[in-house]
């Protein structure tokens, strides 16, 4: 089984808000710093958010005060909640797990936006 899922991506027209999840199994979130990447069609992927295992959280200024990143220790999950969606948001969302031992990715979730 994979250790993390992602979950909730879909199509959404621009202004509206959809909310990522991401559900670990085999690891335990609060020992990790958990982050939501993006990857765009040929672009880099790129850091949009992560919380670290104090609780800290720190964003892209591409999406500072729109996107929200969350966890539920009890539910070993991971949220993105993202409003006010942007055309330029739309890319694959990918979970991404580090420790500074061990690093694990989800197989990511699309998002597309439309204008």
């Amino acid at each position: 089984q994979e250790p993390l899922v992602e979950s909730g991506g879909g199509l959404v027209q621009a202004g509206g808000s959809l909310r990522l999840s991401c559900a670990a199994s085999g690891i335990i979130i609060r020992f990790f710093t958990m982050g939501w990447y993006r990857q765009a069609p040929g672009k880099q992927r790129e850091l949009v958010a992560a919380i670290t295992r104090a609780g800290a959280t720190n964003y892209a200024d591409s999406v500072k005060g729109r996107f929200t990143i969350s966890r539920d220790i009890a539910k070993n999950t991971v949220y993105l909640q993202m409003n006010s969606l942007k055309p330029e948001d739309g890319a694959v969302y990918y979970c991404n797990a580090y420790s500074g031992v061990q690093d694990y990715w989800g197989q990511g979730t699309q998002v597309t936006v439309s204008s």
